[in-house]
């Protein structure tokens, strides 16, 4: 099979509509799309990911207005939040309707849906008559991907296209709350932080570690993770100060260290900005990776704000296998 990468949205639509698959393009990452109602897509998704099947998926819809089709109800703070930041990365799970396949929600009674905040997507989604289960495009467990090359070395030969929107601008996934007696809880920090979360709701439980049956995609302890060992630690100079030999690549938030031979520094942000710091992070971790290193070290970001979402993705990234 040949991969082609190309922003034609017809093409893209003629695919999904035969039941295959695509990555497409959103503001968080970049995904690997199929027709919820399609058993055979949805099952592709799971086999090309390698994604076990207790892993629930994620919804998209084009509009508001699309969420009666597939949910019941929706908590007066759920509304509330969709308000605030639909469209973008932030993914809701509600109370799925019986039309929703058990496949997609790995058997839960609830569906992770969200609106993705990119223009070509958008208009995808407006050309279809089935919302897309879009879990992350890469080997489960590996780094996500923030641009077509990322998806294209993944899956190159194994995939029909990539929907080619560019670099993803958030450049991690999306934070998503489930709710309990209609009280919203986190169960993945993502691309909004906590705090504007609060703000639009008060305060939130975050629940957000391993389960052996996750209630949300992103929650298993080792995850986004380079195939190079990865350790995040509080002091980098610190850490590889007796490292000789060692071929060495370091993330660091706004600051280069002290030059070594076998360095190779990426600073995220010189400006000191978690927004830009998050969007080159997945970028940092694929550049690095593809190196052949012998191990990445991440500075530990502050816990504040995004930083915590930042936190949490290198705390799973350097989790042994």
């Amino acid at each position: 099979m040949q991969t082609i990468i190309s922003k034609d949205i017809e093409v893209a639509t003629q695919i999904l509509e035969r039941g295959d698959i695509i990555a497409i393009p959103t503001e968080t990452v970049y995904g690997l799309a199929g027709n919820i109602f399609d058993d055979g897509a949805i099952r592709k998704i799971f086999a090309l990911k390698q994604r076990p099947l207790f892993n629930p998926l994620i919804v998209h819809i084009p509009s508001i207005n699309n969420l009666n089709d597939i949910v019941e109800d929706v908590p007066i703070k759920a509304n509330k939040l969709a308000d605030a930041f639909w469209p973008g990365p932030l993914t809701l799970i509600l109370k799925k309707k019986s039309a929703v396949p058990d496949l997609v929600t790995a058997g839960k009674p609830t569906v992770a849906v969200r609106i993705p905040n990119h223009p070509l997507t958008l208009q995808l989604l407006e050309n279809l008559n089935f919302p897309l289960a879009a879990p992350s495009a890469n080997p489960f467990g590996s780094i996500s991907p923030t641009t077509p090359s990322h998806v294209f070395g993944y899956f190159s030969g194994k995939l029909p296209m990539v929907l080619d929107g560019g670099n993803c601008e958030r450049g991690i996934e999306s934070t998503i709350i489930g709710f309990e007696n209609d009280e919203p809880i986190v169960y993945r920090l993502g691309s909004i932080a906590l705090e504007e979360i609060e703000v639009v709701v008060g305060p939130v439980k975050v629940r957000n570690k391993k389960e052996s049956t996750p209630t949300a995609p992103g929650m298993l302890s080792r995850h986004y993770a380079p195939n190079t060992p990865t350790h995040l630690v509080e002091d980098v100079s610190d850490f590889i100060a007796h490292m000789v030999g060692e071929k060495i690549g370091v993330v660091l938030f706004k600051e280069k260290i002290k030059e070594g031979h076998h360095i190779h520094q990426i600073v995220l942000s010189d400006a000191g900005n978690l927004e830009e710091a998050t969007s080159r992070l997945y970028a940092a971790l694929h550049y690095l990776d593809g190196m052949d290193l012998d191990l990445i070290v991440a500075e530990k970001f502050p816990d504040e704000g995004l930083g915590k979402s930042i936190n949490d993705r290198l705390e799973r990234a350097t989790k042994q296998k």
